[in-house]
């Protein structure tokens, strides 16, 4: 007898429909598992065996293969504990085998039969529609989050005994408890954070509502207390909300994460990732074993990842940066195979002058050699800053403490004017903000009066060509914050000092 059932498996975000095959033979009881299981996965046999006698079932006392099939992708985690069930009764005809043979089944089983909340459901069920799915069963804890899927069935269930008896079962008995619940996010958003509580500071707020106009990322330097940190936590609140394809994305990634509140639906607003540089590479880049999972710079898809102290940050990690600067995604090779991860989000770098920080203004309480300042700005590469559109000086703030300065919602307001113009521009090309637009379009595009200070500063070596493309590209952000339909030579000038260190 053959029993089936399917389920999905994920590598990175992409989902895998898989079928579960059951065969009951005879011989000596067993239960054998194939088709390249991982050791959480391995256990399911005990899991399945336990959760089933709890649900009044015997189970057959006979020789079981399961087969996860195609053999040849490898599988991990508890989220097909729901579809070996299945398959299992399927085969020793204790349930309907055509009707289980349908669905897609999303759970973990604990040994008393409860069906438990699993990681990955988003992306697994959205897997699922594209594969031509229409019913999916998922624990009674993810069934908010798979029906953010549009045009599937959703049956959420909170025991296996209660999926058996819908299958036809006779036999199976509920337990008496109450279903699992997800664990609780805890909320660390406190009170909302407005550019009004940034005293002074004006050139660097302007280098703030430049990058949020056109998502470019931004480097600022300066001494401890100059608001630093304070600026780049208030980025996300200019930002306009995602879209529904970037709101999904950044919503599956964190749903795999496991830091995601299903309650809350959608991730609408742009996430804020501020990793510690104490974080291990694991937790920043993504890691694991068998197949990596996400890290802080997935988590950002579509919002903005702070790194306070920049060069602190180990090496590895700093030069890991560059593929997902360019590309807008992360790729993680492991043993068992390669993970893709959206990661196109907004860089925000903070670094001190030097290893002290006083080396600002004129320098004089700093007590840094000069050898130690290059050394210590050194560890941000070239190649890494080179991808930085925006890098400005942060100095201390020495007057105006008691002055209010313009809100996040007025700032928004501009922020999203500049954003639509430059939408409307570019959507003909696939492109949402100037930071994506491509080198071969500005230069075809600009001026060559306009474009002229750029070529001086690359004959000169001061920029390099991508550098070249990257002023360029905030020169059209900063004329669509003017409301002009091209940007003009002295739109380019700005932009050079910008990303040199400087605002005009």
């Amino acid at each position: 007898m053959i029993g089936r059932a399917r389920s999905v498996v994920l590598t990175g975000l992409t989902g895998h429909v898989i079928e579960v095959e059951a065969h009951l033979a005879s011989g000596l009881p067993a239960f054998t598992l194939v088709g390249l299981p991982d050791a959480s996965l391995g256990e399911a046999r005990d899991r399945v065996r336990a959760a089933v006698a709890s649900s009044g079932l015997t189970w057959p006392a006979r020789r079981l293969t399961v087969n996860l099939s195609p053999a040849s992708l490898p599988k991990s985690g508890s989220v097909t504990d729901l579809a070996i069930a299945v398959a299992a009764l399927a085969a020793a005809q204790l349930i309907s085998p055509g009707q289980a043979a349908r669905a897609v089944h999303l759970g973990e089983l604990g040994l008393d039969g409860r069906v438990r909340p699993v990681r990955g459901v988003l992306p697994a069920v959205a897997a699922a529609r594209a594969a031509g799915v229409s019913e999916v069963v998922v624990a009674r804890a993810d069934a908010e989050e798979a029906a953010l899927v549009d045009g599937v069935q959703v049956r959420a269930v909170s025991t296996l005994a209660e999926l058996l008896a819908w299958y036809g079962s006779d036999e199976a008995r509920p337990i008496a408890t109450d279903p699992v619940a997800r664990p609780v996010i805890e909320a660390h958003e406190g009170a909302p954070m407005d550019l009004a509580d940034v005293r002074g500071q004006d050139d660097a707020r302007w280098a703030l509502e430049v990058a949020a106009a056109g998502g470019h990322h931004l480097l600022m330097t300066g001494p401890p207390g100059a608001g630093k940190t304070m600026l780049a936590a208030r980025l996300p609140g200019i930002l306009p909300d995602l879209s529904r394809a970037d709101a999904i994305a950044a919503t599956s990634v964190h749903s795999l994460a496991g830091t995601l509140d299903a309650g809350a639906g959608l991730l609408r607003r742009p996430p804020f990732e501020a990793p510690h540089h104490s974080a291990s590479a694991a937790a920043i880049v993504g890691g694991g074993s068998m197949l990596a999972r996400p890290g802080a710079i997935s988590r950002a898809h579509g919002g903005v990842l702070f790194l306070d102290e920049a060069p602190e940050f180990p090496a590895r990690v700093l030069q890991t940066l560059r593929q997902p600067l360019e590309t807008g995604e992360i790729v993680l090779h492991r043993a068992h195979g390669a993970t893709r991860y959206p990661a196109r989000f907004q860089l925000v770098l903070a670094a001190n002058p030097c290893p002290c920080g006083l080396f600002a203004g004129s320098g004089e309480r700093c007590e840094c050699s000069p050898l130690a300042r290059r050394r210590y700005f050194a560890r941000l590469s070239g190649p890494l800053l080179d991808r930085v559109d925006l890098q400005v000086h942060v100095l201390p703030v020495r007057r105006g403490l008691d002055d209010e300065g313009e809100s996040s919602a007025a700032v928004a307001v501009r922020v999203a004017a500049a954003r639509a113009r430059a939408a409307a521009r570019l959507e003909p090309h696939g492109w949402t903000t100037n930071a994506q637009v491509g080198g071969a379009w500005l230069r075809r595009h600009t001026s060559q009066a306009a474009c002229r200070p750029v070529w001086r500063a690359l004959d000169e070596g001061r920029v390099t060509a991508r550098g070249a493309d990257r002023a360029l590209r905030v020169a059209w952000t900063l004329a669509d914050l003017e409301g002009v339909a091209q940007p003009e030579r002295e739109h380019v000038e700005q932009a050079l000092m910008l990303r040199h260190g400087g605002v005009s």
